[in-house]
């Protein structure tokens, strides 16, 4: 029996999300253990390879993240598979990009290009709220940040707004109806709208009703909504689209107008 978790991953099983071709090789890159979960992460060799194409191969994206090249979230992250997720800031100062990391509303990963003052800060969901042995009270963001004595209004499924050089809350959006959300995770997954109102289910999951602006009504659970922003106004920019979901219709005709098809 091999012990512990398994060190690769083959190419078929790797997310969709990533885009790999089938016949492109047998392996896909195995995301590090880090903040975002498996599945749910984008590792930065295939930023590098894949999307960027600042590298033709692995070796050269390993290269240029042990040169120090590569930051998450103001960080230097020197392992070619580090997962980077959903809000993370991925930035290069030797190229001067600077990125976050969105959803499509196909539910692909988006790499976002933004400013400076954009890059500065992150928003992250409040999963989980505990007091320590010492009495110091904590709470747990999304991307596996533990902050000690937050804002005593934030609650659970809130969305902080945190300051990536200091790791300090800097404001809070909290999760009611009429606020600004993103999905991410389900059917509908990158698509954006206004919380409409949330249907408690005891010993099930709580389902939440959301509106985008061309009035489209959907539903998804509690655990895959996330708040961007109080009422209409956003607190990060939003990538082309801007979250509304067209029908294969539309996504056809506008292919023909720009000579695609």
């Amino acid at each position: 029996m091999p012990r512990g978790p398994k060190k690769h991953m083959k190419r078929l099983n790797a997310p969709k999300h990533w885009m790999l071709g089938k016949m492109e090789g047998v392996w896909a890159p195995k995301p590090s253990a880090g903040p975002h979960k498996q599945r749910e992460c984008l590792p930065l060799c295939i930023i590098l390879r894949n999307r960027l194409k600042y590298a033709l191969t692995n070796k050269e994206c390993m290269q240029i993240c042990m040169e120090r090249h590569v930051k998450v979230d103001g960080k230097v992250r020197s392992d070619h598979n580090y997962p980077a997720g959903f809000m993370d800031v991925v930035s290069m100062d030797k190229s001067n990009d600077k990125f976050r990391l969105m959803y499509d509303t196909k539910g692909r990963f988006v790499l976002h290009r933004i400013k400076d003052s954009e890059a500065a800060y992150k928003l992250c969901r409040v999963n989980k709220l505990k007091v320590t042995e010492n009495k110091v009270p904590t709470l747990v963001t999304h991307d596996g940040r533990t902050i000690r004595f937050p804002n005593p209004d934030a609650k659970v499924n809130d969305t902080v707004k945190v300051d990536i050089a200091t790791g300090k809350i800097v404001d809070l959006v909290k999760f009611q109806p009429g606020q600004l959300v993103m999905l991410t995770r389900g059917r509908n997954t990158g698509r954006v709208g206004i919380l409409m109102g949330v249907e408690k289910h005891e010993g099930s999951f709580d389902i939440v009703t959301v509106r985008d602006s061309k009035g489209h009504t959907f539903a998804t659970r509690l655990a895959n909504v996330f708040c961007i922003g109080n009422g209409n106004k956003p607190e990060v920019t939003l990538p082309k689209g801007r979250g509304i979901k067209k029908t294969i219709l539309e996504e056809k005709d506008e292919a023909k107008a720009a000579g695609r098809l």
